[in-house]
């Protein structure tokens, strides 16, 4: 199972996360790509780091959204949401290509990775813009959230996919996350983010916020790198991955 995590997400002197300090524990940095966070100099840095580490890099494009972190829902066009994450996957590619090394994968990020969950036509453009970059490139999805259709588009589209659970995020009986508006969203207990990766890697499955018990196979586990309370334990989630 490897440990994903949304990384390079500070936005010239305003600082997010600590990613020299969560570099060295994980497998795949989700780095910002410019529009939800992130500029030229913290993606070249954050590269840089995933390089040091010998940690795969995935572009984490989002909606045109800076002053809401890219968690505000946005009605845009088709074209414009494939050529808007085009952009940013080049973007972040050119800064790749100049230390050596190259986007392996692609998650998008916040309110764009929810909506193409349940949203067909969002999810054919994001599936059209990574299909004309590199059809190598796997786009990351929830898991247990209409997979049959997301894997039967991809197929159409001639690319591959990668799914993913949550380790400090709660579910919706429905498998979907629970909206950060409500309470209780997010974890911030190491120990109940322990538990939920213990459900999904030893049980296969996940309880959701009302209690029920919802079966989920994931092939990645991401903790959320603006999780404060959790990174400076990340050496203790990181050894209940390999338990």
């Amino acid at each position: 199972m490897h440990f994903n995590c949304d990384v390079g997400e500070s936005f010239g002197s305003w600082n997010m996360g600590n990613d020299a300090a969560v570099m060295p524990y994980i497998d795949m940095a989700n780095i910002a790509c410019g529009f939800h966070a992130s500029d030229p100099v913290t993606m070249a840095r954050t590269v840089a780091l995933a390089v040091q580490h010998n940690v795969t890099i995935g572009a984490h494009p989002s909606y045109p959204d800076l002053q809401g972190f890219g968690r505000r829902d946005m009605q845009l066009s088709a074209e414009e949401l494939t050529q808007g994450v085009l952009y940013q996957m080049g973007a972040l590619q050119a800064i790749c290509q100049a230390q050596g090394t190259r986007i392996s994968y692609v998650k998008p990020h916040g309110a764009l990775y929810n909506r193409k969950a349940v949203d067909h036509e969002v999810l054919d453009s994001v599936m059209r813009a990574v299909a004309a970059f590199d059809t190598n490139l796997p786009l990351m999805m929830i898991a247990g959230v209409r997979q049959q259709e997301a894997q039967q588009l991809a197929d159409r589209h001639g690319i591959k996919l990668l799914f993913e659970a949550f380790s400090d995020r709660a579910y919706n009986d429905d498998g979907t996350l629970v909206p950060r508006t409500q309470p209780g969203a997010v974890h911030t207990s190491v120990e109940r983010v322990i538990r939920q990766i213990r459900e999904i890697t030893l049980q296969q499955m996940v309880t959701t916020i009302s209690g029920c018990q919802r079966s989920l196979t994931a092939d990645s586990i991401c903790l959320h790198g603006d999780n404060e309370q959790l990174l400076s334990s990340i050496k203790e989630i990181r050894r209940t991955l390999q338990m």
